[in-house]
């Protein structure tokens, strides 16, 4: 059903993203549309309340809308807009009412009279094409008639916006993204150049942005819908975590995607390599040889970090101890511990090189190496610098050894200067230490490894430590794992579990996945500590019910997937209903589908370079994917919220931002890398196969620190601990490093 009218008022409206109520009058003309008693009843009633995205709608507009008459449990029937657009006003008394309303720079209720009444049915032909004769109106300057002129034009062109979008399958949401970033000239820049979306990050499919472009007369096989596909591809294998993609892998890709020939493709390489925006990579070393694609600030992040790898690895070994053997006994009597053999070779490794790597499982004595290393250089009056990928893990890190750490992003005092300085080229500040130490390395993808090298001063001591077993990072490559396999960089596995960690049935039972051996029907030792439970359970209705009644303000619940019943996105919804449901007093605030309320779980999910927050006296800038916090203020006359996060930081999240964060109750168990908790729930109940693997099971467990639940079936236990079969990652950072000549 299409209904003309104007927008009566404004019930409610989300500025970020334009989900409306509004009230609509409509236009007595409807009536000759109908099509049945239901429509012509709705329509009778006069005033219609209507729902839906409506960017840009303001009162008084005319409007032309399009859906569905539906009806609300609690609010009767309404209108649920499918589509839209703003129609020019057809009357003078309409025009004259949305002229009056103030949206326009430089008119009023009092202009606006005048304005109409001077020049009738052309005024809207005055308004935009000949703004001087508003100047014969006593009051309107020249000046001000030309402000007034332009302030209509960008709401007349942000009228045909959105039906233009429309057309090809963009919705509002969409297009009041891309009114932001094109402005006025939105709809002229995307008739040109359709692809301009996919640059933009706007969330449309690429098949309709190129069905957008066809359709406008942009020949199948040009160079620009080649390039584009090109493009659109090497992304899509970049948020899986590649940094690259094998030549003929790209070019079957995009020749399906696109259905066009190999020899196109191959051109749009060419074209995109001569502009620079691709980097092509011939590797002769098995077992990665071939041509390998990447884009222009992936391979030089890959570049940069073994370049300053490699120079630091190269440089005067001028922070070397002498009588290292002598130090450790003395921090051995000092702290009453023993060290293990491979402890002190770890630590004779440090000290024998500018850049070495520590990894293992949990309980294996990662942490007492680190302590040592902080006493002995500490007693030498060096400085030795803390750090890890987040927040939560820094605060561990700082509650294990007694010393402040810090994350990388704050250490480097990282920010973006301006939208257009790529990632890559970010600014850092330099790191005054002698020591540098970054905890679980795991997490750290190419892009933070360039920015952290960047940061380094030659002849600065670089350990790192975390465990090559678990899961790769969130972003693009596979950092650890390439530097331990290249045999570029010294590294040392620790695989003993301390006695006291051997009592926990936590890290035993990690070590058991690890090792391909199943956990369950193991005879439970006497001084075994009660952290680690299994429950059965095949039914997912039943598993969710075992999840809610075992959540406490304690609990991370971990899943593998975000999808499903046993997903984070409904699981989320569930434990904040039972948990903290709403209630009068609380303050709220509604993000499309979603309720953020004060005393909520949330996660950051993008970085954000320009949130400004505070940490006791300390001030700052940015923050970062997977940072965590509890939401304690929700200021509607401010439109922002805040948020204090793990660290102690406090931060506002202004309501524009909110697509940024989400609950988390519940989170992935990609999302809990580099986090340790006291208590966690593991629901492993109708998950899709791809995703139940040993190194995603062996992750979900070892982030728990003194009670781990495992929901789940035995048969899905040991499928997992079976399936070895984990995702590779393409990346060029071994070969590179391997390749490297100084």
């Amino acid at each position: 059903m299409t209904i003309e009218g104007h927008v009566e008022s404004i019930i409610y409206k989300n500025e970020s993203n334009g989900y409306t109520i509004a009230v609509l009058y409509p236009e007595s003309s409807n009536l000759d549309n109908v099509t049945s008693l239901e429509q012509l009843q709705f329509l009778q009633e006069g005033e219609i309340t209507i729902v839906g995205y409506l960017p840009f709608i303001h009162e008084a507009d005319s409007i032309r809308v399009t859906g569905k008459i539906v009806k609300h449990p609690n609010y009767g029937e309404q209108f649920k807009v499918e589509s839209f657009e703003k129609i020019v006003p057809e009357t003078t008394e309409s025009l004259e009412r949305y002229l009056a309303e103030g949206f326009i720079k430089g008119i009023g209720p009092a202009t606006a009279k005048k304005i109409v009444k001077k020049f009738g049915d052309e005024t809207i032909e005055v308004l935009r094409m000949q703004p001087e004769r508003l100047a014969s109106i006593k009051g309107i300057t020249k000046e001000k008639a030309k402000e007034i002129s332009e302030s209509f034009i960008e709401n007349y062109e942000l009228w045909g916006l959105v039906g233009f979008l429309q057309k090809f399958g963009i919705g509002p949401q969409s297009a009041q993204t891309v009114y932001k970033s094109l402005g006025i000239k939105a709809k002229e820049l995307i008739e040109q150049n359709p692809y301009i979306l996919e640059d933009m990050g706007v969330k449309v499919d690429f098949n309709v942005i190129d069905k957008m472009a066809l359709s406008i007369g942009i020949e199948r096989n040009s160079l620009q819908r080649i390039d584009s596909g090109i493009i659109h591809s090497l992304k899509l294998a970049n948020l899986n975590g590649h940094t690259c993609v094998l030549k003929e892998n790209l070019i079957t890709y995009v020749v399906n995607i696109l259905g066009v020939a190999n020899t196109d493709v191959e051109d749009g390489i060419k074209d995109l390599r001569a502009e620079e925006k691709i980097y092509v990579e011939e590797r002769d070393l098995e077992p990665d040889g071939g041509t390998w694609i990447y884009l222009r600030d992936f391979y030089r992040a890959e570049l940069n970090v073994v370049n300053q790898i490699m120079k630091l690895s190269q440089a005067d070994n001028i922070r070397k101890l002498f009588d290292v053997k002598s130090e450790l006994k003395k921090v051995s009597k000092k702290e009453n511990i023993e060290l293990s053999d491979k402890q002190k070779q770890a630590i004779n490794l440090i000290n024998e090189n500018n850049v070495s790597i520590i990894t293992g499982g949990p309980g294996t004595g990662k942490t007492t190496i680190i302590k040592t290393i902080l006493d002995i250089y500490n007693s030498y009056g060096k400085v030795v610098c803390l750090c890890a990928p987040t927040g939560r893990a820094a605060k561990r890190m700082t509650e294990a050894t007694g010393m402040e750490a810090q994350t990388i992003h704050r250490l480097l005092e990282i920010r973006k200067i301006s939208e257009e300085l790529p990632e890559v080229d970010m600014e850092v500040a330099p790191i005054n230490a002698d020591v540098i130490v970054i905890d679980e390395m795991s997490m750290v993808d190419i892009f933070l490894m360039n920015l952290v090298l960047k940061g380094i001063y030659l002849g600065t001591k670089l350990i790192l430590v975390g465990d090559s077993d678990q899961l790769p990072s969130v972003g693009p490559g596979n950092v650890l794992k390439d530097l331990i396999a290249s045999e570029k960089v010294p590294y040392i596995t620790l695989n003993k579990i301390f006695r006291q960690a051997a009592k926990s049935k936590i890290i035993v039972n990690s070590h058991r996945v690890n090792d391909g051996v199943n956990f369950i029907g193991e005879v439970e030792k006497p001084d075994e500590l009660d952290d680690f439970h299994f429950i059965e359970e095949t039914n997912k209705n039943e598993a969710i019910e075992t999840v809610l009644n075992l959540y406490d303000d304690e609990t991370q619940v971990i899943t593998p997937t975000k999808k499903g019943d046993l997903g984070t996105k409904n699981l989320n919804r569930l434990i904040q209903e039972k948990y903290n449901p709403y209630e009068i007093d609380v303050e709220e605030k509604k993000f499309g589908d979603v309720t953020f309320r004060v005393g909520d779980k949330v996660m950051q999910t993008k970085n954000n370079y320009d949130i400004e927050w505070q940490k006791d006296s300390e001030l700052g800038l940015g923050v970062f994917n997977g940072e965590m916090g509890i939401i304690t203020e929700i200021d509607e006359d401010d439109s922002r919220l805040w948020i204090r996060f793990d660290d102690g930081k406090v931060a506002p999240i202004e309501f524009q931002d909110l697509e940024q964060i989400e609950h988390s109750y519940a989170i992935t168990i990609h999302k809990s890398q580099g986090s340790e908790f006291n208590k966690v729930i593991l629901p492993i109940v109708a998950v899709s196969p791809i995703l139940l693997t040993r190194n995603v099971l062996y992750t979900g467990m070892t982030r728990a620190k003194n009670d781990l639940t495992i929901v789940g079936t035995e048969d899905t236990i040991e499928y997992m601990i079976d399936n070895i079969n984990t995702k590779k990652r393409n990346s060029g950072l071994e070969y590179k490093l391997r390749a490297y000549e100084s």
